[in-house]
């Protein structure tokens, strides 16, 4: 696979969010011996997401535009197929509602040249809203994934340090050598209308137990754009909701993060009904809080609670699967032969429901 940077877009329903972000990536500033291409997947669109991409790409641009259709909708099947489309060794996932900074392809190029060992690399958002946000915004904007991504440049080395999807760009080697070994994802990310995540953590953590490191550079900056219908406190409940129902695909990659020499009670906390038990409990504590008063727009005990109602629907959902997802996991051929990180027996689980 040939040296470069394959931008891909993929995108349902992105006619009225398209054209600016093509915009941005047809003003980048690369250098002229790097090579790089932007791919369009629509993503089971059923309106004009094809013919706004063609249209918005200049036609005497000198780098490629190609659009390319994934009848399956699901954010992972066209991240497979964007995969399996593209051309070159680095692949740089941008939404369709992100503008991303001028020099968004030297740098993604840059900073995976310099570092072999990198698997995957993102930078830092900074939202554009469309109408005023409201007030409870500030405190809660990292749910919509705005903000930087580490306290400092460099290797990410905190236990449950992730990259968002946003910006995400991936090795194709560190990629393919996962396809090569089995991989196959538990979560198939967002599937039309629904809100439910979790599909970047899930491949982070993929990367990082087989052996890859994540890198921020905060240089790579990205305007998120946000419609004003994504500015509402429904959209926001409907949102922790969603994330508390993806907590549970990655309860297995969660444990694996935190090793195998377990203890009886570790043993336990990676068992259903211990979890089901301590999903239940937490959900009473945020329930029996707001039967106490009317919760408003902006209350925390009403997130936390649509959080883990959308925890234990899903737990309900699989029970079946859980501890077979927990044992294949685990016994991947995937996984680094070495321990993922010496510190990990000191942190308990409860850490990793709240930071997915």
């Amino acid at each position: 696979m040939r040296p470069g940077v394959s931008v891909v877009l993929c995108c349902h329903n992105s006619a009225q969010r398209l054209r600016p972000t093509l915009e941005h990536l047809a003003a980048q500033q690369a250098p002229p011996e790097l090579d790089w291409e932007v791919i369009v997947i629509d993503n089971a669109s059923s309106d004009d997401t094809a013919a706004v991409a063609r249209a918005a790409w200049p036609a005497d641009h000198p780098i490629e535009l190609r659009v390319i259709a994934e009848p399956q909708a699901g954010l992972s099947y066209a991240r497979h197929r964007g995969f399996h489309e593209s051309h070159y060794d680095i692949i740089s996932f941008v939404d369709d509602d992100n503008w991303v900074c001028p020099d968004w392809v030297r740098l993604v190029s840059e900073v995976m040249s310099a570092h072999p060992q990198v698997g995957a690399c993102g930078g830092c958002q900074e939202e554009v809203c469309e109408v005023e946000p409201p007030a409870w915004f500030e405190r809660y904007k990292t749910l919509y994934a705005v903000g930087p991504q580490a306290e400092a440049p460099g290797v990410m080395t905190g236990l449950w340090d992730c990259l968002g999807g946003a910006g995400m760009s991936i090795r194709r080697s560190a990629w393919q050598r996962l396809l090569d070994r089995g991989f196959e994802p538990l979560l198939s990310g967002r599937q039309g209308s629904a809100l439910t995540s979790g599909e970047d953590i899930e491949f982070m953590y993929v990367l990082r137990l087989s052996g890859w490191s994540l890198y921020y550079e905060p240089r790579m900056r990205i305007r998120h754009f946000i419609p004003a219908g994504r500015l509402t406190w429904s959209y926001l409940v409907r949102l922790r909701r969603g994330g508390g129902a993806s907590t549970v695909g990655l309860d297995p990659y969660s444990f694996a993060l935190l090793g195998d020499d377990l203890s009886l009670k570790e043993t336990l906390r990676r068992t259903w009904g211990w979890q089901m038990a301590r999903t239940l409990k937490s959900l009473a504590q945020y329930r029996l809080k707001l039967l106490l008063y009317k919760p408003a727009d902006g209350d925390f005990n009403l997130l936390e609670a649509e959080h883990y109602t959308g925890r234990l629907v899903e737990l309900l959902r699989v029970r079946k699967l859980y501890a077979q997802r927990i044992r294949e996991v685990r016994n991947t051929s995937w996984k680094a032969l070495s321990s993922p990180s010496g510190a990990a027996q000191a942190i308990r689980y409860e850490g990793a429901v709240e930071q997915a």
